[in-house]
């Protein structure tokens, strides 16, 4: 087990600030109770797509979904983001301006199963809507396409109710292909992507928006319409 240190020496604007062993115990204790307010968080939404799915099996033998992921940001990538973003340090401050600390990617075969989930989800009591970026309806200039919405879902906790925020992206197998390759492409130049490839990139992605909208019609002759909300966002 790592020891904590007995003593630790913080320059700052006003001088040297020392914190006890005590009090670095007690920051580290608070930080990772933050962390899993988050960690419960994604727990509920997961809950509620999983009911979906099963819901969807059983009355119109068909699944909406091909795959979830989920994450929360590791203890370095959120202080690295607070560095960047110029958030004060406190969890009040964190919460309000840090949406996607915790993070759930729901892959879909089709479009319209991506509107179809965001209309279920969105809809329950226990949801409430922050912000939506529909990136399906309005793509981002290198073609990047995703349904993106920050909920609040709320955390019972022994001390009492915390509303969590958390991020839920939908996108189809074609999307999510597409900006995997892309995440590999930017990550290896370190964002300085050539020009040639980022035009391929593009390309790419309306080859991909042009397979989703084929397989949706093709899937559409075979099995015929289904009853589903669909909601422009």
């Amino acid at each position: 087990m790592e020891a904590t240190p007995r003593a630790l020496s913080v320059s700052t604007d006003e001088g040297v600030a020392t914190f006890s062993a005590e009090q670095l115990r007690m920051m580290r204790d608070e930080f990772q109770r933050f962390l899993l307010e988050y960690q419960f968080g994604l727990r509920e939404v997961e809950t509620k797509l999983g009911i979906l799915r099963d819901e969807f099996l059983l009355m119109h033998d068909y699944n909406p979904i091909e795959h979830v992921s989920s994450r929360v940001k590791t203890a370095d990538s959120l202080v690295d983001k607070i560095s960047r973003k110029g958030v004060e340090p406190s969890f009040d401050a964190i919460r309000a301006a840090i949406t996607d600390i915790a993070g759930i990617r729901v892959t879909t075969s089709f479009t319209k199963d991506a509107y179809r989930l965001f209309d279920l989800l969105t809809q329950q009591d226990d949801i409430t809507v922050r912000e939506v970026k529909d990136y399906i309806a309005r793509p981002k200039a290198n073609g990047y396409k995703s349904l993106h919405v920050i909920v609040e879902v709320p955390v019972f906790l022994s001390s009492g109710r915390v509303d969590v925020a958390v991020e839920v992206q939908f996108r189809t197998i074609a999307m999510d292909f597409w900006a995997s390759l892309e995440h590999k492409i930017y990550y290896k130049y370190a964002g300085a992507v050539p020009d040639g490839l980022l035009a391929e990139l593009q390309d790419a992605a309306e080859s991909a928006s042009l397979l989703d909208a084929r397989m949706e019609r093709l899937h559409g002759q075979l099995h015929g319409p289904r009853p589903h909300p669909i909601h422009a966002v």
